[in-house]
């Protein structure tokens, strides 16, 4: 059935609908019922039901439409769903999507279902399998060719497993299999249709659950060469449990698996999903299977008609990566991701998943029969007059749609700081926490015009002519920028960075820093990136955009483990995967405030070298914060692991746009020649910003001058101002949440000694729906910490940023803020 808006429905309660027609109390047909395949069924003098057919008035088969192989089906799912984007929707109400299906009378936290393994990769990867799932809740499928047997299964399991069968050559074989099966306490069956050639089996060690037949070189060869419509009556009277059909990728079938006694239908075809829902619409379960790989898809999946997906290349790969605790990991990723897509389109339960949520793209142009190439020549026989053109007005233009653009568009990511914004101006009286923005109140505006002047007689005295002084602050400059002497200096002199100029590229902020170095180490989709979670969204952001793979790593209360840092490295590989880069801010963080500590510093610097990652320093505030700051990664780099990007918004100021990437490893080129990274990183640049300007150069470059490369000093009165705000802030949060009381309420802060940001954890979730209310009755802004952790997370804490407020605003922000926790941690 489809409603007026367009939409599937499908049963999403339990129900069997059609499924349950002629049943008698143990489930099976009754006798004389249109299932048991009597003459009142249609079906030949031979009493085989009529079964398959094209569904469009084609030739009817005894057979099902043969499938495809599975591996031919999921890459067209996976084809599919890459092309499949997701609307950006407006959330009902507050809380948490909700997840929670129920399906075969049984509910399940999320509709997911743990695919068998088609080939064991490790011992006692069945028990690891079905162990994980059942901890989430979420039913495992066990192969007729298990090497446990399904009574150990099921008792490993905290939710009845399925099992998967086939069409057996020996009919008795199948019977006794769903038997077992029974006995053990199983919750459902499901036969694979299509030809035996098909079928998709790992080597088989030893099934011990098949009747005894002897040696097995391979199990297929007692497998049916087609699983007909007279296999699925045999085994609909063997059992009592559900049975649902696996394989099925037309409606018709569909139809006819329905009447056969299916109690739910595994769909192997995407494109085809829509089409099967609609036509078993009044009650039969459908679940897809092949290509899904993330949370995104699974909601894709929903809205196209499914019910709940099965998921198997994942589960395997998290099997071979961590065992059962790397299946417990994906499964949990999956579920989480799920929920991240439903808040994205404002899906609040899975049943109200439809195809107003999805966009397809269309697929690879194919030409059509008479559209190819047309002889233009004058009195030949094919020749074609060209349609005259029509005028493109604003009514005949093609309007574009978000799924033709890239995916990282659809990412809530991408509106994190919209939403700050839109509640910023909203509520225009409230004091925000939220900007991470230097105060500008140290800045003259004459200063400018000085620096600028600053560096015009520098280049005078370094012997440059009027002519030159002209061309190099009215044309573009060099790619790689003119002041990276200057800048080599100031870090010489400031950081203890001693590299030569040759090894920096001066960029539009680090954010462009960010962008190059990844497009340039970044090679293919095997290739991940490392990153601290939580994390700045700027690398995540510019990841996303990139395409690159983003593997996060748990950031401690002391910055970075290494022990945590080094499991990630291994999964990565063991998975088959390149770990490349690890982002990282040691100092004074952005978003949480943690310092790595000079021991974890060193650490850090011996297994990147060990496991051949370069590190991507990153650290804005060192310069702007009180007291001597800790040496920098790259000043402690001796093997050339560190590429440290820097940004003088914070320092010089930010209007300027000026960063920096230091990139002195050495590149070897197919010709055995060798330059330094940062030479390719200047090729990028070309193709992307051209140059940095060249009058925010030259304002940066006065700037250093003037102090003589020591920004240290010439920030030395904002350090003080941005620590002296830091310790307010700490100072007034005690004060209003002292020690006893936070302790009753569940709060908690860390203690930065410098930079912008420090982190409260809170006993409630500190969401969008939270930072309203905070807003609109209690007038004080923050940042949400689920902004900045790429796998979830961070829901019970709040970011709050001291840097551009007055000591007034910052004592009355945090009286507001502790009203807003207290009254919050009393909402039930």
């Amino acid at each position: 059935m489809v409603h007026s808006d367009g939409r599937v429905r499908t049963a999403r309660d339990g129900s069997t609908g059609r499924a349950e027609k002629g049943r008698g109390g143990n489930g099976r047909p009754e006798s004389g019922s249109p299932e048991s395949g009597s003459p009142e069924s249609g079906s030949p003098e031979n009493g085989r039901p009529v079964i398959g057919g094209s569904g469009d008035g084609g030739t009817e088969s005894p057979y099902p439409e043969r499938s495809p192989a599975p591996e031919c089906g999921a890459s067209a799912n996976r084809e599919m769903f890459e092309r499949t984007g997701l609307r950006q929707g407006v959330r009902r109400g507050p809380g948490t999507p909700e997840t929670t299906v129920k399906l075969l009378g049984r509910p399940w936290p999320a509709p997911l279902v743990v695919g068998p393994l088609t080939a064991a990769p490790r011992p006692g990867a069945e028990l690891a399998v079905v162990r994980a799932a059942g901890a989430a809740g979420l039913p495992p499928v066990v192969s007729a060719f298990a090497e446990r047997t399904f009574g150990e299964l099921a008792s490993a399991a905290e939710v009845p497993p399925w099992l998967r069968t086939y069409s057996f050559q020996d009919a008795g074989t199948g019977r006794e299999l769903a038997r077992r099966a029974e006995e053990a306490g199983f919750h459902a069956v499901v036969l694979a249709l299509g030809d035996r050639d098909a079928i998709r089996l790992g080597p088989v060690a030893a099934p011990v659950n098949l009747p005894a037949t002897g040696p097995i070189t391979d199990v297929r060869r007692l497998l049916d060469a087609h699983t007909d419509w007279a296999a699925v009556a045999r085994l609909r009277s063997a059992t009592a449990l559900p049975l649902l059909l696996s394989g099925v990728h037309t409606a018709a079938d569909a139809q006819r698996a329905v009447d056969a006694g299916a109690d739910g239908i595994v769909v192997t075809d995407l494109a085809a999903l829509p089409r099967i829902a609609e036509a078993v619409a009044d009650g039969c379960p459908l679940l897809l299977s092949g290509g899904v790989r993330r949370g995104a898809d699974v909601l894709a999946a929903l809205a196209s008609g499914a019910d709940a997906v099965v998921v198997g290349k994942p589960v395997l790969e998290g099997l071979r990566a961590g065992g059962r605790a790397g299946v417990t990991e994906t499964l949990h990723g999956l579920v989480r991701e799920l929920t991240e897509a439903m808040a994205f389109t404002g899906t609040g339960t899975v049943a109200d998943a439809g195809p107003d949520l999805i966009r397809i793209a269309p697929g690879p142009a194919r030409p059509r029969p008479g559209t190819g190439p047309a002889h233009t020549s004058h009195g030949s026989p094919g020749a074609r007059t060209p349609a005259p053109r029509r005028p493109v007005t604003e009514e005949s233009a093609p309007g574009l749609r978000r799924s033709d653009l890239h995916a990282s568009l659809s990412d809530p990511v991408l509106d994190t700081m919209t939403f700050l914004n839109e509640v910023t101006l909203r509520y225009p009286d409230a004091i925000s926490f939220a900007p991470g923005r230097p105060y500008d109140g140290f800045f003259d505006t004459e200063q400018i015009f000085r620096h600028v002047r600053t560096y015009l007689d520098h280049l005078a005295e370094q012997g440059s002519s009027p002519q030159q002084i002209r061309t190099a602050m009215y044309q573009y400059g060099p790619t790689a920028g003119q002041i990276r002497e200057i800048i080599a200096d100031a870090l010489r002199a400031d950081e203890g960075i001693d590299v030569p100029a040759e090894s920096v590229v001066v960029t539009v902020g680090a954010q462009e820093a960010m962008l190059l170095v990844l497009r340039a180490l970044i090679t293919g989709p095997d290739d991940v990136l490392l990153v601290a979670s939580p994390c700045y969204v700027g690398i995540t952001g510019a990841a996303l955009l990139l395409d690159i793979a983003v593997t996060p790593v748990e950031e401690r209360e002391n910055g970075l483990s290494c022990a945590d840092l080094e499991a990630a490295v291994l999964r990565e590989r063991a998975r088959g995967r390149r770990p490349r880069a690890l982002y990282v801010v040691p100092d004074h963080s952005n978003p949480s405030g943690t310092t790595m500590d000079e021991r974890g510093r060193a650490e850090l610097l011996d297994l990147a070298a060990r496991y051949g990652i370069l590190v991507l320093e990153d650290s804005p505030y060192r310069l702007v914060s009180p007291g001597p700051p800790l040496p920098t990664l790259k000043s402690m780099d001796r093997t050339r692991t560190v590429v440290h990007l820097g940004s003088f918004s914070k320092t010089v100021f930010p209007g300027a746009r000026v960063g920096f990437v230091v990139a002195d490893q050495p590149v070897v080129d197919d010709d055995g020649r060798t330059h330094l990274l940062a030479d390719e990183l200047a090729r990028i640049k070309s193709m992307v910003t051209v140059n940095t300007s060249s009058l925010s150069q030259a304002a940066v470059a006065g700037t250093l001058l003037t102090a003589d490369g020591r920004v240290s000093e010439l920030n030395a009165a904002a350090a003080t101002y941005y620590g002296d705000a830091m310790r307010a802030t700490l100072r007034e949060l005690d004060a209003h949440l002292p020690a006893a009381r936070r302790t009753a309420l569940g709060v908690s802060w860390n203690e930065p000694t410098g930079g912008f940001f420090l982190t409260v954890r809170v006993p409630f979730r500190a969401d969008n729906a939270a930072l309203t209310r905070s807003a609109q009755d209690f007038g004080v802004i923050w940042t949400p910490m689920t902004y900045f952790y790429p796998d979830g997370g961070g829901l019970d804490g709040i970011r709050l940023s001291t840097s551009y407020l007055t000591p007034a605003e910052i004592t009355e922000g945090t009286a507001r803020l502790a009203r807003f926790i207290e009254a919050e941690a009393e909402r039930p």
